[in-house]
């Protein structure tokens, strides 16, 4: 029996060098850039003036540059806006190439880190090992960021499905917006401030007056919640549906979606309204046969 299985994830990485990559993005990013070592990884959204977001992403350090971890609809959106205004700094904004990224998931995580000669100190969750990079989400998860030429130890069993690694995000509650979404919603409203994804003391960065005013005023009326099914069949939808009364209505909007076929489930991330209560009766709009019901999340969406 395997250790771990270990399967390539659907993500791409921005790699963004040069003299000035930490002040520009400092002005690009809700995350404070100041807190971001080679021994750790946090969350970050990359907004519009308008403060809608591009794309949400695990930023980490690397080899003397900044990389943002994403899927391939934010890394190409936010590319394209970076690049835009980077002409005016001292940054290189490329994707990186040649390069695997590897999801691991294990219960025995410290087992596999032993295995793969990963050393993660106390309160850090990213080390390098050789020329790759390893950033630990939580006890059972791993993404690695290997060359493609890197192998796994045979104890690690290698995977072309990553719907169950996928599944496990959702299950925490970890954002993603789809390629329908992009530039729609307020770092808020994917709960990205329960992530410690947007710094509120930094100072101004693009899209900073709305996501400040959402905080202190009081504006957000939306949030990401996770919503689970049995399905007997892949599906894809965009939104769900509420019961209400007789009639089903619309609910909100589906941005990360994932179908395990081993357990005939259905797993979801949908953006709600957030007085919507636990026990809605709730439905894809496009598989109606598929009930939903909502799971709590694994983390707090009080004011932090």
């Amino acid at each position: 029996m395997s250790l771990a299985s270990a399967v390539n994830l659907p993500y791409k990485v921005i790699t963004v060098s040069g003299p000035e990559q930490l002040s520009y993005l400092h002005g690009q990013l809700t995350q404070d850039m100041n807190l971001i070592t080679e021994h750790n990884f946090m969350w970050a959204g990359h907004c519009s003036p308008k403060g809608k977001l591009w794309g949400v992403f695990r930023l980490f350090k690397h080899q003397q540059s900044f990389m943002l971890l994403g899927s391939e609809p934010e890394i190409d959106a936010s590319t394209r806006e970076l690049k835009k205004y980077g002409v005016f700094a001292k940054v290189s904004i490329e994707p990186l190439n040649n390069a695997k990224i590897v999801g691991v998931h294990s219960p025995q995580l410290n087992n596999v880190c032993d295995l793969l000669g990963l050393n993660f100190e106390e309160q850090q969750n990213a080390c390098d090992f050789g020329d790759n990079k390893a950033i630990k989400l939580d006890d059972t998860r791993l993404i690695l960021i290997v060359s493609d030429s890197y192998e796994f130890p045979a104890d690690i069993e290698l995977s072309n499905d990553p719907s169950a690694f996928i599944e496990a995000g959702i299950l925490a509650g970890e954002p993603q917006i789809n390629e329908q979404n992009i530039e729609e919603f307020v770092p808020q409203m994917i709960n990205l401030q329960a992530l410690n994804g947007i710094s509120f003391k930094k100072g101004c960065y693009t899209g900073q007056e709305t996501v400040a005013r959402m905080r202190y005023l009081g504006k957000n009326k939306r949030a990401m919640y996770i919503v689970q099914g049995e399905s007997t069949r892949a599906i894809e939808d965009s939104e769900l549906e509420l019961h209400l009364g007789d009639n089903w209505r619309r609910a909100g909007k589906i941005v990360h979606q994932v179908f395990n076929s081993t357990t005939n489930t259905y797993s979801a991330l949908a953006v709600l309204p957030n007085d919507t209560e636990h026990s809605a009766q709730l439905r894809a709009k496009n598989s109606p046969e598929v009930a939903l019901k909502i799971l709590p999340l694994p983390y707090s969406l009080d004011d932090q």
